[in-house]
């Protein structure tokens, strides 16, 4: 029974985890493709196939050393980022947007269907209703922190490009120079801060502030938009 729990625990959340980033990386090389950038179309990477998007050590490593360092308490991780070649887009500035955009609006369309689907458990055998209510309360989790974090101005998330974009050309550039830190920036404000405010005893949870509460208020919207 403690492995029929634990799988079932696991296999709910790995489905809707590896939908989530196929969806958000598929959705950027389509929509980098159909305005005018082939450059992840000739790669294979418009596809749903997940083994084309999975980065080993950013989506099964990274996230694996974090929980064990944390003891379970917080991850963080990434797939193999989809290539764009800006300069090819149509139109450059409006076009870098639309394309940063692609990512995260997947992921918010895919938590409102998630959402909606819940109607649809009274009609499944008994067999699959559990673990399916499961894997759809996962998926509407997932996809709406992924569309909030990935939505902050911090260059590389896709915010961050759309910061750059359409900020004048000298803010645009100085905000782009922070890409090569950006990860660094996004682990420090996730673990660091945390761990320092506890040992000052103040509050310091940024990735609560900014990720978790925006999310929580989108998942009562959209709760409430399709009658749960």
């Amino acid at each position: 029974m403690v492995e029929t729990g634990l799988f079932f625990k696991i296999s709910a959340w790995v489905v809707p985890i590896l939908i989530a980033i196929t969806l958000h990386e598929a959705a950027h090389g389509w929509t980098a493709w159909k305005l005018g950038d082939d450059t992840a179309y000739n790669l294979g990477r418009v596809t749903f196939n997940p083994f084309r998007h999975i980065d080993p050590f950013g989506t099964v490593l990274l996230p694996g050393l974090l929980l064990l360092v944390s003891g379970g308490s917080a991850a963080f991780g990434y797939a193999k980022p989809v290539p764009v070649n800006f300069w090819c887009l149509r139109n450059r500035t409006r076009d870098t947007v639309v394309v940063a955009l692609a990512g995260p609006f997947a992921n918010l369309i895919l938590a409102i269907l998630s959402a909606g689907l819940f109607h649809t458990l009274a009609i499944l055998p008994e067999a699959v209703r559990s673990w399916t209510g499961a894997m759809l309360y996962a998926s509407i989790i997932i996809n709406l922190i992924l569309f909030v974090f990935n939505m902050l101005p911090v260059p590389p998330l896709d915010g961050g490009r759309v910061a750059v974009a359409l900020l004048p050309g000298p803010l645009g550039a100085q905000l782009a120079r922070l890409e090569r830190l950006g990860f660094v920036i996004i682990l420090a404000a996730l673990f660091v801060l945390p761990l320092a405010g506890g040992q000052i005893g103040i509050d310091l949870n940024v990735f609560k502030w900014l990720v978790i509460d925006p999310a929580q208020y989108l998942l009562g919207v959209i709760a409430f938009s399709v009658g749960l």
